[in-house]
């Protein structure tokens, strides 16, 4: 949101002085300035707004990475709009700004985190509308960081400090969410109703996978079917219809495959004509040859090759893909699904290795050569267990004696400061560089990070603060932490929009305002060079 903020207070200062002169003296309360002010806090009124603003973010990153493979984008999964504030916060304070950087919306974390069923696995359980709900929380706590750190610049203007080229260079919190619709949450119209509540609330990015929607696993999980092409399409159909309805023009879909772990299908598609999408998904259904005369009543029969074939079914109704056809299965998805309507892709692999992904993403650029990948750094994955045995195997292929290594144990705290160790670690470092560059990831991502923090933080925090350690576990491991680090919310009152409640107040009430800022306010001991307090001042006395 480069150069928005001046011209769009000199309108907003204006379009109110036009309607104080309209109005009269009913409007004699009403100050311009104040309302101007407020207007530029708040550059984004809807959610549409946000969506239409990301989504030409998106497109633009998918340009710059054409262009160069080095302009890939990351984002970090978050199940509550206080983290995804504080995690845009930080990237500004850290990165100085919020350029390629996203928010991940993780249905993982919905189904654990956001029902009000409780704690539920990664299976389309949850309620549809707890989907957009997250997004519309979470966009609304990146507006109060915008009105937050806008309204601590205007006041530091007020006392005459010069932060005019930051106000008119403001950047915005607001950045790109790519949303998890699962597999749609029904059939493809309740596909396109939850995805249009989705860009209400600001998705400009949409993430549908291939799974039967009412079986739907976690992507690292057994158990996964899948459904034949023609039925994603339609679901593919649905989301760019509600785009498409909203004014979203370049709304983004991604299109997930689960095929490389799905060994099922429910359905057979019915094929026209020789060679067609039914025809090509049925060609990977596991089959015997059978003679008509051995045919069992109710068989399901299919035409094969001038042959009668009797698919593998099993006692649940669901029919059985051949064993090793799970990458061409993907990359068939993956090629279709861009063929259709889709603009990203998003493979689920069983470990991170790039050069895996890459020969699935080769074989699918030799035919849609611009493709690209959202790519999972799943905590799924034992990253460090992962990548120690690809070092492994490739030290062993350089003749290095590896006796000192046992390969079946390679997690061994023993080994951390190895040079295996060394080496996986440089690997898992640049894993997203490497796979941006050679896999063409365009963008990655961690699905449940915030899942994992929240429970080490508490477990580091109870094991201290329970113990002999006592208040000093929070003050040394948090409160201290925060101050050094120069965190945000360590002044919480402030982050929850005290300060900016009271000058709101100001506007509202002027000198009658009942305010919560005053000399009595204990966030002013988290100001730089702070006062004792009279309770500091007795105790230094007595002392």
């Amino acid at each position: 949101m480069k150069n928005l903020a001046q011209s769009n207070y000199y309108s907003a200062l204006q379009t109110v002085r036009d309607l104080k002169a309209k109005y009269g003296s009913t409007w004699n309360a009403i100050n311009p300035e104040s309302a101007a002010r407020m207007v530029v806090q708040n550059q984004f009124k809807t959610g549409l707004d946000i969506a239409k603003y990301t989504a030409a973010i998106m497109r633009q990153d998918m340009a710059d990475y054409d262009a160069d493979p080095l302009n890939y984008t990351q984002s970090l999964g978050c199940w509550h709009g206080f983290v995804a504030q504080q995690n845009m916060i930080a990237i500004k304070k850290h990165h100085k700004t919020t350029s390629k950087r996203y928010l991940y919306l993780s249905g993982w974390m919905v189904a654990a985190l956001r029902s009000e069923f409780g704690p539920l696995p990664d299976q389309s359980m949850h309620e549809k509308t707890a989907v957009s709900g997250l997004i519309e929380e979470i966009y609304d706590f990146l507006r109060q960081a915008d009105a937050i750190e806008l309204n601590d610049l205007f006041r530091r203007l007020e006392k005459g400090e010069d932060v005019q080229n930051e106000i008119d260079n403001f950047e915005t919190h607001i950045v790109p969410i790519i949303a998890d619709i699962d597999a749609g949450f029904g059939n493809e119209e309740a596909t396109y109703l939850l995805a249009k509540k989705m860009i209400q609330a600001g998705a400009c990015a949409i993430q549908i996978e291939n799974q039967v929607s009412d079986a739907k696993q976690c992507g690292h999980q057994d158990g996964k079917v899948t459904v034949p092409h023609e039925d994603f399409i339609a679901k593919l159909n649905a989301v760019r219809y509600a785009f498409i309805e909203l004014g979203i023009e370049d709304g983004i879909i991604v299109a997930r495959t689960d095929s490389e772990g799905a060994g099922l299908t429910q359905k057979l598609p019915v094929s026209q004509e020789p060679g067609d999408l039914a025809s090509q998904y049925l060609a990977f259904v596991e089959a015997e040859d059978v003679a008509i005369e051995e045919a069992k009543e109710d068989d399901v029969l299919l035409k094969r090759n001038g042959k009668l074939v009797r698919p593998t079914r099993l006692a649940n109704g669901l029919y059985k893909f051949k064993d090793g056809s799970n990458i061409d299965r993907v990359v068939l998805d993956c090629i279709t699904s861009l063929q259709n309507g889709a603009d990203l892709l998003w493979i689920e692999t069983p470990t991170p290795n790039v050069k895996q992904i890459a020969h699935m993403v080769n074989r699918i650029r030799s035919v849609v050569p611009d493709a690209k990948l959202v790519y999972n750094n799943s905590p799924s994955f034992n990253w460090t267990l992962n990548f120690r045995n690809q070092v492994f195997d490739e030290m062993l292929a350089e003749g290095e004696n590896m006796t000192a290594y046992d390969r079946n144990n390679l997690m061994d705290v023993k080994y951390d400061n190895s040079e295996l160790s060394f080496r996986a670690d440089q690997k898992i470092r640049m894993f997203q560089r490497d796979g941006a560059k050679e896999a063409g990831i365009f963008h990655h991502l961690i699905t449940l990070p915030t899942y994992h923090t929240t429970a080490l933080h508490m477990n580091d925090l109870t094991e201290g603060y329970y113990g002999p350690e006592g208040m000093l576990a929070y003050v040394q491991g948090v409160q201290r932490q925060e101050i050094r680090k120069k965190v945000s919310c360590v002044k919480h009152q402030r982050m929850a929009g005290s300060d900016l409640g009271d000058d709101h107040k100001t506007f509202f009430a002027g000198e009658k305002a009942l305010k919560a800022g005053g000399e009595k306010n204990t966030a002013n001991q988290f100001e730089v060079g702070s006062k004792p307090t009279k309770e500091h001042k007795t105790l230094s006395v007595v002392a």
